[in-house]
């Protein structure tokens, strides 16, 4: 694949380097496999999203999903995309050989799925949602469920989507109005509506096992009312096999200005008194539930915002090193040959500026696939937790850090191209419209700092943030052996401590019952927090390089001096900008809150 869509280079430094990926190969579930299968996996990967995802990436998004007749009609090239997919058996890369997967750790599942969201964000949405949906009713699902619905969505016969929005209630789901009636069978009727449901309805497949979230008749009121149910497209017999439509309707198609190629759907559940669900887990617990599927959403929608960030730093990297024009500020002679703008400062500042983001979200989301797969086979139980509650603390980060800053690297794009930049000759205009999504998927900034801020920070008395603050004391403390890091860790240590003040005292205040005053400026929060994350993974990108330097690999030695000046700009321009926000914070400002509806 084109080096305008992932740096291969990177990802093995990520990989090798910084993530110790070969270490995963000593644990017995990955004991087959080594760097050299691990390469393998994201070779196939890289072709595939090259062959397949990326020559209709344009093409789909100019020509989105159409309402035919009921049904979603998709971009032809989206089903050969999808069937490449699943032929090379990445739907099931995680899985257990046994189950006919590839076993492989969750970290290179992640690095290769980046290829595909590197490629084509739209079609790669499709399996993304199948994969979430899977692993849910696999969860929690009977084994009679996991026969009928879950086995041939591995397969690929089946397709998944999580059913949550509704037109009224957007992300205040407990005041979600569908309905489920038990039936003497021990099924429900579904009736109700909803809306902005990602890949709804399509015919890339057999079926499409829609899991909705649903009220019980007896359902106490708000988010402990809400149960979650299967609910198929079409009807499915004793034998496996894909009956009569189930009463579920496409009322509609939503036309967003990104992620195109993916269809938004809107729909109907239960309009002819026919739409029949299965209780998954247990009644009233269903946002619980979801929330597995939707925190893995989360990473996912974290991860695809890096890739589209990336894809614009290297298409702009690439044609700021083509593009002539103009001359140094202190060459007057109009006769001299242009220079490539590269050679221009603010092009090197708004090219270093994309690099330090997304490079520094890749490793923030990558780190996040690693601590996925040592809650899986840490080698203790407290290393399990362990990594179990850095997870969990992280996921907002994941999440919104990328959809944020990525985003800010896409805007960067375009004003490297300038003029250029705004027209669909180049696809970095795309790249801006897809990521500006990925703000909204899966929860705003706002929500996901009100669930840092309210619930992850205290969560088990606030031991995932200790646990978090000391792995960072950790790296900064490993680089007083390195005296030319000392101006990198230094801003990083003045944010970090005053974090931790901060952070107590907000504790305190929620402990006393000043919730929304002590939550009125979450959003600040969050973007400190996410600053020291993301400098901290700096802090030890660039210790992996200065050892690089060390091994004096003159091929490397550009690479290496690029991450320790991406470092530099992020820990000496970036993380100093806190002090600002976290000012805001000690002294619980009210300017937003206290302002009146009258006053605008």
């Amino acid at each position: 694949m084109s080096e305008t869509l992932l740096s291969s280079r990177n990802l093995a430094f990520e990989l090798y380097e910084v993530l110790d990926a070969e270490s995963l190969t000593e644990r017995s579930r990955f004991a087959e496999h080594n760097r050299e299968t691990f390469d393998a996996a994201l070779a196939t990967a890289r072709r595939l999203a090259d062959s397949h995802f990326a020559p209709h990436n344009r093409s789909a998004d100019e020509h989105e999903p159409r309402f035919e007749n009921g049904e979603a009609c998709l971009h032809p090239e989206v089903q050969p995309a999808v069937d490449a997919f699943l032929g090379a058996g990445f739907l099931n890369a995680a899985r257990d050989y046994d189950a006919g997967g590839m076993q492989l750790p969750n970290l290179l599942v992640q690095a290769c799925f980046a290829h595909f969201q590197a490629a084509n964000v739209g079609t790669s949405a499709y399996p993304l949602l199948t994969l979430g949906a899977a692993n849910l009713i696999d969860s929690l699902g009977t084994p009679e469920q996991k026969r009928l619905f879950l086995e041939p969505m591995l397969a690929g016969r089946f397709f998944g989507t999580m059913a949550l929005t509704e037109p009224h209630a957007g992300s205040s789901l407990g005041d979600i109005r569908c309905r489920a009636t038990p039936q003497a069978d021990g099924s429900y009727k579904i009736s109700g509506s909803k809306m902005f449901i990602s890949a709804g309805d399509h015919s890339l497949s057999e079926n499409i096992v829609h899991l909705v979230l649903a009220k019980l008749p007896d359902a106490p009121p708000g988010v402990k009312g809400i149960s979650l149910f299967i609910v198929p497209k079409f009807r499915v017999s004793a034998d496996g096999r894909s009956g009569e439509r189930n009463d579920v309707t496409l009322a509609g198609l939503l036309h967003k200005m990104g992620w195109r190629g993916t269809s938004s759907c809107a729909l109907n559940f239960g309009e002819q008194d026919a739409c029949v669900g299965y209780l998954l887990g247990q009644p009233h617990a269903g946002l619980a539930g979801m929330f597995q599927m939707m925190n893995e959403a989360r990473i996912g929608v974290g991860m695809g915002a890096v890739m589209l960030g990336y894809s614009g730093y290297l298409y702009s990297l690439d044609y700021a090193r083509q593009r002539p024009q103009g001359r140094r500020p202190d060459n007057r002679d109009p006769a001299s040959a242009a220079l490539p703008i590269i050679q221009h400062a603010d092009v090197r500042r708004m090219l270093l500026a994309q690099k330090a983001y997304v490079e520094g979200a890749f490793d923030v989301a990558l780190y996040a696939a690693r601590l996925f797969d040592e809650t899986q086979t840490g080698e203790s139980p407290k290393d399990r937790e362990q990594a179990l509650l850095l997870l969990d603390l992280l996921t907002p980060v994941v999440k919104s850090w990328p959809a944020e800053y990525c985003l800010k690297a896409n805007e960067l794009a375009i004003q490297v191209l300038g003029g250029h930049g705004y027209t669909r000759d180049h696809p970095v205009e795309q790249y801006y419209r897809d990521n500006r999504l990925n703000a909204i998927h899966e929860g705003t900034h706002g929500i996901q700092s009100l669930d840092l801020l309210g619930r992850k920070l205290s969560r088990d008395s606030g031991v995932g943030f200790k646990l978090l603050t000391r792995l960072i004391g950790m790296t900064c403390e490993e680089t007083r052996a390195i005296p030319s890091l000392a101006n990198l860790r230094e801003p990083l240590e003045k944010v970090l401590v005053r974090l931790q003040k901060l952070s107590q005292s907000l504790l305190a205040d929620l402990g006393e019952g000043e919730t929304e005053r002590t939550l009125a400026n979450s959003a600040l929060y969050l973007k400190v927090f996410g600053h020291t994350v993301v400098g901290w993974r700096w802090l030890e990108q660039a210790i992996c390089a200065r050892q690089g330097l060390g091994l004096r690999n003159p091929a490397d030695q550009a690479f290496y001096e690029g991450k320790l000046q991406a470092a530099r700009y992020f820990l000496t321009w970036e993380v100093p900008t806190c002090h600002h926000e976290l000012a805001l914070l000690e002294a619980r400002d009210d300017t937003c809150l206290s302002m009146a509806d009258a006053g605008f």
